[in-house]
C-alpha cells in the first residue's frame, strides 16, 4: 500500500492559470487592488469567491481559524459578521485584532490581509442582519453557536422557534449579531508560478508622527 506522503506528493499543486498582473501598475492602496482581483475571481467564476478564512487568537495566546464569508471591502476595511458571542466574537473581544486569508485556486492567487478589527454601531450591524435569509436569521438568534449540541433534533426545533418569531416580528435582530470591520496595516498578493517564482506585492501602512496613518508603502518579497 503506498503510504500517505507519497501520495500527497503525487497531488497536483500550483494547478491555476494567474491572468496577467504588473505589480508596479498596482493601486496606491490594498483595498483598490483587492476589489480587482475579487471582481477578476467572480467574473471567472471562482467557486465561492467570498470565503476567506478568519484566523483570530484565543485567550490562551492559542492561533483558532474558521472560513467565512466576506460581506464588503470599503475605504476603511474588510468587514464580516457574526455574533459576539460566539466563539470568534469572544476571541475579537479579548484580543482585537485578526487575519483574513483568501485563496482563489483557479486563478493561482493569495491575497493575506493582517490589522485591528473594530465592531460597527448597532445600526450598521442590524441592518446586516436583516439583509440575511430568514433561515440564516433563525439560526442566529438560537445563539448557540459553538455550544455541545447531544440531539441533531433540537436543532430544527430551536430554529423552528426562531423563524416563528420572525415571521411575528419581521424586524427582529439578534441583539448579539456584530458586523466587524479588519482596518488592514498590511496586505500582501501572491500570484503562483510552476517554478517557484511566485510574485508577491506586499502594502504596508506607514504612520506618522503621533501613530496617524501616513500611507502605504509597496514593496517586492522574494519568492
Amino acid at each position: 500500500m503506498t503510504d500517505l506522503r507519497t501520495r500527497l506528493r503525487a497531488v497536483p499543486t500550483l494547478t491555476g492559470n494567474p491572468p496577467a498582473w504588473e505589480p508596479a501598475e498596482s493601486p496606491d492602496t490594498p483595498h483598490a487592488l483587492f476589489v480587482e482581483w475579487l471582481l477578476t475571481a467572480i467574473d471567472e467564476q471562482v467557486p465561492e469567491p467570498c470565503a476567506m478564512t478568519l484566523s483570530t487568537v484565543r485567550a490562551d495566546g492559542r492561533p483558532n481559524g474558521r472560513v467565512l464569508i466576506l460581506k464588503n471591502v470599503t475605504d476603511d476595511g474588510w468587514q464580516f459578521a457574526s455574533t459576539s458571542t460566539s466563539r470568534k466574537g469572544e476571541e475579537l473581544d479579548t484580543s482585537p485584532y485578526a487575519a483574513l486569508t483568501f485563496y482563489w485556486v483557479p486563478l493561482g492567487r493569495q491575497v493575506r490581509i493582517v490589522g485591528p478589527v473594530e465592531p460597527a454601531p448597532a445600526e450598521e450591524s442590524a441592518r446586516d442582519f436583516l439583509a440575511r435569509p430568514v433561515a440564516a436569521r433563525a439560526e442566529a438568534l438560537v445563539g448557540k453557536q459553538s455550544a455541545v449540541l447531544t440531539d441533531r433534533s433540537d436543532i430544527d426545533v430551536a430554529v423552528k422557534e426562531q423563524a416563528e418569531r420572525i415571521a411575528d416580528d419581521p424586524e427582529l435582530v439578534a441583539p448579539n449579531w456584530t458586523l466587524y470591520t479588519l482596518r488592514a496595516e498590511e496586505a500582501e498578493f501572491w500570484q503562483s508560478d510552476q517554478d517557484r517564482r511566485h510574485v508577491r506585492l506586499r502594502y504596508r501602512l506607514d504612520t506618522a508622527d503621533g501613530n496617524a496613518p501616513a500611507g502605504w508603502t509597496k514593496e517586492m518579497l522574494w519568492p
